[in-house]
């Protein structure tokens, strides 16, 4: 079993639970008054394994699981078993790192709260692109764009919903998640970057 499905089914689970515990999901949520006044800094892991509502956590563990498994092969095959070490490491601390510009936002905010494994997928999914920028991904298996113009397109959706906000779902890990996921993958792997330029050549839009 893949490192990649045992996040997932933890995150599944994790989320029914908390689903039915009223009580864990208000622990459990990213609140960032709760960490700035109570030194509660277990709210940015624990916010990352559970989701506002079904469709929320769908998307999430479909794109960690097309996407995590792919990246987890890759750093397995440069580092061994150390990779797989690696690929924990930038899905984890892709939930942590995505949650800081949001918690000195909002720290003195006691009203706001979000929740939801966004930076560390964005993380995933942008370490992806760098080693695969011109492969195709298909929307509905319909519409098929190259991996970097959908990351654009990503960067675009999450800055304009996170100006909008309105739900417990926090658009800008999305964001720094992805830049996070660029910057961790260059420096566990510098490489990449003349990878990355050279699978360009082969960017096709047809």
């Amino acid at each position: 079993m893949s490192v990649t499905l045992i996040l997932v089914i933890i995150t599944v689970l994790t989320s029914l639970y908390a689903w039915n515990n009223q009580d864990i999901l208000r622990k459990w949520i990213f609140n960032p008054y709760s960490v700035n006044e109570y030194g509660q800094y277990y709210r940015f892991i624990t916010s990352g394994f559970i989701h506002n509502d079904f469709i929320h956590l769908l998307f999430n563990m479909l794109v960690l699981w097309m996407f995590g498994e792919q990246v987890e092969y890759i750093f397995a095959a440069i580092y061994g078993v150390a990779g797989k070490a690696i690929f924990v490491a930038l899905y984890i601390l892709g939930i942590i790192v995505s949650d800081i510009p949001t918690y000195l936002k909002h720290k003195d905010h006691a009203y706001y709260n979000a929740l939801g494994a966004s930076g560390g997928v964005a993380s995933v999914l942008f370490s992806f692109i760098l080693f695969a920028p011109a492969q195709k991904l298909y929307l509905y298996g319909i519409i098929g764009l190259p991996g970097i113009v959908w990351a654009a397109l990503y960067i675009l959706y999450s800055a304009y919903m996170g100006k909008r906000q309105g739900d417990n779902i926090n658009h800008d890990a999305h964001l720094y998640g992805g830049l996070f996921g660029i910057v961790f993958t260059i420096l566990v792997y510098p490489k990449v970057i003349s990878h990355f330029i050279g699978e360009l050549g082969d960017l096709s839009f047809f």
